[in-house]
């Protein structure tokens, strides 16, 4: 009898793990191929204006009238407010993301980097993949939870089409909304949608980022040293960066109350550092000066100070993009500083440097570890394994998103139940 009982136990068994394979599969793919296409579209947007503006420098003066319309856009969309913290709380609730959000942050992100404010591409690419599944999620009318992973497979999905990095994508879906607990049901989920979005914005022409870090050093204790000083550094400049974050946006919500003016303000200011900086650096993501970091060794050592202050700005002010590419900015001209004073190749350091940042902002090494895999290649994986793990333990409960929860201690094996700050 007991024979009979684990058969059928095991039959059972067999038909939901069938059906839920088969439904992911469908589910996924779908929401991934869907992501494909808008993430590849959206990068040949934002590249082709990033061109733009880099042949007519002028288009910086219209920043503040870029930002009016970007303000506009959101009231008419009715998401004002709305952004990646938002998303991630769709995650967990029932309520998602508005599907206005994706026009919306696709505009004014495009807008930001046509007039030179200082953002990247990851915010729009979570956002735009939330508010897809979302519709998705109505469209195909399922359960809560469920709802719940198909907005992690669209975060999935846009990321990995906009970065090129499928395995990255598919991880920091999972591991970014609840540090230290990772929802095992949404891994292949997020898997399919995340290799689909990738292969169809391939098709599409869209490239996947990749830098060149030359010869990785032999593991010695010197070169280990040398790891570790530049992850200790990152975990402290990855604290700093997100209070500088997020000290931006309280002090523009908290002097300037009317969304337009606040704007309008952020605006003048980036304009008034990029006229006294004389260099337009800061202005876009400036995946220019990262890769001359890598390809030529040159870095300035004040340079991932004042990129904090133009992304802080930027976003404070209310224009959209997201902190991800600055993370990487931030990270690279860090890493190669640092790299310069204590003797070691400054394209390694820069590379050492991104694993340390993006860990430290986004508690998320297990991702780190994969992106930087997809980056940098696998040869010095070992050392980016290093440098993410120590910058999630030096960096504490800082965070870029306070949407963020933070679910186990970093300390000792107990939980915590706190918000990223």
């Amino acid at each position: 009898m007991r024979d009979r009982d684990k058969i059928i136990q095991m039959a059972r068994d067999t038909r939901a793990y069938t059906f839920t394979f088969l439904r992911w599969l469908l589910l996924g793919g779908i929401v991934g191929g869907v992501g494909g296409v808008i993430g590849a579209v959206f990068s040949k947007a934002v590249e082709i204006v990033t061109e733009v503006r880099g042949a007519n420098s002028w288009l910086l003066y219209l920043l503040p009238l870029g930002g009016l319309a970007i303000v506009g856009i959101y009231k008419l969309c009715r998401v004002s407010g709305v952004g990646t913290n938002e998303v991630f709380r769709g995650v967990r609730k029932e309520s998602g993301v508005s599907v206005f959000l994706a026009p919306a942050i696709f505009l004014g992100t495009v807008i930001t980097h046509l007039l030179g404010g200082s953002a990247g591409r990851e915010g729009a690419a979570l956002q735009l993949g939330g508010s897809v599944a979302t519709l998705f999620g109505k469209v195909f009318k399922l359960k809560e939870m469920d709802r719940h992973i198909l907005t992690m497979c669209g975060m999935s999905a846009v990321f990995a089409a906009v970065f090129g990095t499928p395995m990255g994508a598919c991880i920091f879906a999972v591991e970014v909304v609840f540090v230290g607990r990772m929802l095992s049901a949404a891994l292949f989920p997020c898997m399919v949608s995340s290799v689909t979005a990738y292969g169809v914005a391939k098709l599409m022409g869209a490239h996947a980022e990749h830098f060149e870090v030359g010869v990785i050093p032999a593991f010695t204790p010197d070169t280990l040293w040398k790891v570790l000083a530049v992850s200790v550094c990152g975990a402290v400049v990855s604290m700093l960066f997100c209070w500088v974050m997020h000290t931006g946006s309280h002090l523009f919500a908290r002097y300037f109350k009317n969304e337009f003016l606040r704007v309008a303000v952020g605006g003048v200011l980036l304009i008034a550092l990029t006229l006294l900086l004389g260099t337009n650096d800061y202005n876009g993501g400036g995946m220019h000066v990262i890769e001359r970091v890598f390809h030529e060794g040159v870095v300035r050592p004040e340079a991932f100070l004042l990129k904090m202050l133009f992304t802080s700005i930027t976003i404070g002010a209310g224009y959209k993009g997201g902190e991800i590419v600055p993370t990487l900015f931030i990270g690279a001209t860090m890493g190669g500083t640092v790299a310069l004073l204590i003797g070691m190749d400054p394209a390694f350091g820069a590379a050492v440097g991104i694993a340390a940042l993006f860990s430290g902002v986004t508690n998320c090494p297990i991702t780190t570890i994969l992106l930087s895999i997809e980056l940098f290649g696998g040869e010095g994986a070992v050392f980016y394994l290093i440098a993410a793990i120590v910058s999630f333990l030096l960096s504490g409960y800082f965070s870029l998103y306070s949407g963020q929860r933070m679910v186990f201690s970093k300390l000792r094996e107990e939980e915590v139940h706190r918000r990223g700050h």
